[in-house]
This record gives C-alpha cells, structure tokens and sequence, in this order.
C-alpha cells in the first residue's frame, strides 16, 4: 500500500472524514524516527539526520519505498522540531495540527529543473517554502571530505558560493576568547539567500550539522550605502540568544491581525549559546534557486563589544515580555474589535431607520394640500406605485386644467392695473437708455479760442 504523500507543494482540502482517514494512515513521528518521547532536540535532530542520509533521493534515485520513508521522516521531523507542534501532537495527535499549515523542508538539489522553477514562483509569491541543506553537502561533511578555510579574528572574506553548496570555514579561539563570547555574522549586500552552518566534531574527523540560521531581509543602517540586504548571525555569548524567523508575507496579507500577534512566534532561542577553547567550524551554503550567492562573512571576538552585549541580552529579555504581553492583548483585542463590528452594523442600521422615517414624515406634510399636482408629487415621494383608479382620476383632473386654460378670462380690475404698470415698465425702458447713452457719450464744449 503506498503511503502518503509528505512532500507535495500544494495541499489539498477534502472533507473531515478523508482528513481524518489520512490522520490514522501516518505513523507515530517518535516512530518514524526511533526516539523515545522524552528526546532531546539534538537527539532528535540526529535521528532525522541518519534518517536523512540513509534515504535522502540522490542516493536512492529508482527506489519509490526510500523516497517515501525520506518524506516520512522530513515531516516526522518537522513535528517534532517545532515545540508548539510537538506539545500539540504530544496532547491531542494529528488532529491538533493543520495539515495545510504544515510548512515541509525541502531539499532544492532533489528537485527536476520543472520543480524547482514553480518553487521559486511560488516563494516569489510568498508561499513560505523551507529548503534544508543538500544531503550531499551533509553526507561529505560527515565523512570529513571538504575543504576548509582557515578564517582569521576580526578579518572579513568576500566570497560566492554556487548554488546549493557550501564553503567551510575553521576559526581557532582561546579559553579568553571563549569565555568573552565569539560572533560569527555573514551578509549579501545582493540580497542574495544562503544559510549559516555551524558544524560540531565528531570522534571520526567528520562534521556533523549542529545549527542553522536562515538568511533574512533587513535595513542595512548606519553605513554608507543605504538599502536592504540579507543577514544572518550566531551569538556564542554565554547566555540565551535567540534566532527570529520572520511570518509568511502571504499570510500577512491575507490576515493581518493575526499576522501581527504571531509576529513573535518566531522569536525562538538558539541551541548553542557558548563556544570553548580550540577550533570550531561554520559553513555559508547557497540557497538562491538558480544563481550564485555572493556573501561576506566575519567572526570577531565580543570583548570590545561589552556595551552591546548588555543591550542585546536587555532587548531581547523585553522581547520575550512583549510576546506574552500580546498573547493576552490579543484576546482583548478581539472582543473590542467584535463589539466594534457589532455597534458598526448597528450605526448603519440606525442611520438607514432614521432616514426612511425623515422622509416618510416629510411626505405626509406634503400631502396637506389641494393642489394635485403636489398630492401626486407626494404621493410618488412615498414610493408607491399608482393603481389604475388613481391614473384615470389623475387623467381627468388633467383635462379639466386643459379646458379652464382654453377659455378666455374675463380681466378683472386688478388685471387692469397690472396691465397699466407693464406698459409704463415698456415706456419706461427706452427712456432709460437713451440716458445710458447719454451718460456714456458725454459731449465736452471746448472754446478753440481760449488757451489752456
């Protein structure tokens, strides 16, 4: 019997019942990845890595059954890394978690020329797709087969890294250094998409994955070009630094409340947050879909840098206290707002009732009159349409103004005197501009013999 299908890019909605079918199809994830319930987050991400390597699809190209068990173990994964999911799962299974919510790590080298250009239209589009590293990559750090570089305190490298490839970098640091705290941050004034890596020893020479940042947008401040770059950081400072992974754009938009009261939701501390003595290794790899990533990278001790080693542990501690701040804004918020919404309806509501009643009330004081013509005018403002009886009485009221109008009219002695008036006005006018003329062509007698 296959099995589900884990990677698709799109999700599809069917009913509750097949949503449940598919629910009891998956296999437990502590399953899936042979850990027991109480694992921690590095024994889980070692059992996914082994996992990952063993069944990843360039190495089982024509194997159908490996592909679906590398599938299997990418969501198992993805569950169990993420806290809030796994305490979900943990208390109510599957159907505590939304399948359409689930945002699955792909891996961009896996995928045909055809997949890999919807992904990028659909990332463009703001389609949050996660991409984790090649498998191929992991596989020759474990092996301890790549070439690494030397990299110096305090020196920056500019550098560009093919797609889905990586440069390693070795950093030697003392028990002063280490105990003062180490920062290694790479960014691409190109804007370019990569991930920092920071690698652990193993007891057979080989590097396995032990952290991983994701490059994000930010507003390069505070320099002498101005603009938006890609950035990503690791703080090895003696306490707990957190990592932040900004919301899905499309989701934003489409719901912007909850946008921005799951903005901190992302704000998550790191897993390593000291270094010691001796040597360590990061790795930048290119995460653009097509091209290139171009990238500078820097390590540089944090002794000098004690002032803002206290503003960032102090902002980031006020972080932590505004994300709990908005969870219980949040549920104010949406009562207010629900009110709002209901006295909003309410308002149109009551303007339109007042409305109607103006206008039926001035309608009424319109029909105080015996003129018809003013009773139909009123009759039609109350917006009732005329029956047959009403237009035949309309009609022969409309005949008999036709005849008073036909006859002749006897004048009266008022008539007169207004007649009288109208020619004098007649009479009057002619006179008027003959003065106007006058007025304007004044004619000035000038004595010729008279000097001026």
């Amino acid at each position: 019997m296959a099995g589900p299908k884990f990677g698709s890019f799109k999700g599809e909605k069917g009913d509750s019942a097949a949503a449940a079918g598919a629910a009891a199809q998956r296999r437990d994830p502590y399953e899936v990845l042979g850990v027991g319930r109480n694992a921690t987050e590095q024994e889980i991400k070692s059992a996914f890595r082994r996992m990952a390597l063993k069944y990843h699809p360039d190495k089982n190209a024509d194997d159908p059954v490996a592909s679906e068990k590398f599938q299997e173990a990418t969501f198992s994964y993805n569950i169990l890394s993420d806290p809030d999911k796994r305490r979900q799962y943990d208390s109510s299974g599957f159907e505590a978690i939304e399948a359409d919510s689930q945002e699955l790590e792909l891996d961009l080298s896996s995928l045909n020329t055809v997949n890999t250009v919807f992904a990028a239209l659909f990332s463009k589009l703001g389609v949050p797709i996660k991409t984790t590293v090649s498998a191929t990559v992991l596989e020759e750090a474990l092996n301890g087969s790549v070439e690494i570089s030397q990299l110096q305190l305090g020196k920056s490298v500019c550098r560009k890294v093919e797609k889905q490839s990586a440069h390693f970098y070795s950093v030697d640091i003392t028990d002063k250094e280490a105990k003062m705290g180490l920062v290694c941050r790479v960014h691409s004034t190109t804007k370019s998409k990569f991930k920092l890596l920071y690698f652990e020893l193993e007891d057979n020479g080989g590097l396995s994955l032990a952290l991983q940042l994701t490059s994000i947008s930010i507003v390069q401040e505070d320099s002498a070009k101005t603009g938006k770059v890609t950035s990503a950081g690791m703080f090895f400072l003696g306490f707990p630094v957190y990592r932040f992974e900004q919301n899905n754009s499309a989701a934003a938009a489409k719901d912007p409340d909850s946008a921005f009261f799951k903005r901190l939701d992302g704000f998550q501390p790191c897993e390593v947050n000291e270094l010691k003595a001796g040597t360590h290794y990061f790795a930048v790899y290119g995460d653009n879909f097509f091209k290139s990533a171009s990238y500078t990278i820097e390590v540089v001790c944090a002794e000098p840098f004690s002032a803002e080693k206290e503003r960032l542990r102090s902002v980031e501690a006020k972080i932590i206290a505004k994300r709990s701040e908005l969870s219980k804004f949040e549920s104010e918020y949406r009562e207010v707002l629900a009110k709002f919404t209901e006295m909003t309806s309410r308002y149109a509501q009551e303007m339109q009732t007042i409305d109607e009643l103006l206008k039926e009330r001035n309608a009424i004081h319109a029909s105080y009159t015996n003129n018809p013509t003013l009773q139909r005018s009123s009759s039609s403002s109350k917006g009732k349409s005329p029956s047959k009886g009403s237009k035949s009485e309309d009609d022969q009221t409309v005949k008999k103004e036709k005849k008073l109008k036909s006859k002749p009219m006897e004048p009266m002695e008022g008539s007169r005197s207004d007649d009288e008036g109208t020619k004098n006005k007649k009479e009057k006018k002619p006179k008027d501009r003959i003065r106007r003329k006058k007025w304007f062509n004044i004619h000035l007698k000038v004595d010729k013999r008279r000097p001026c």
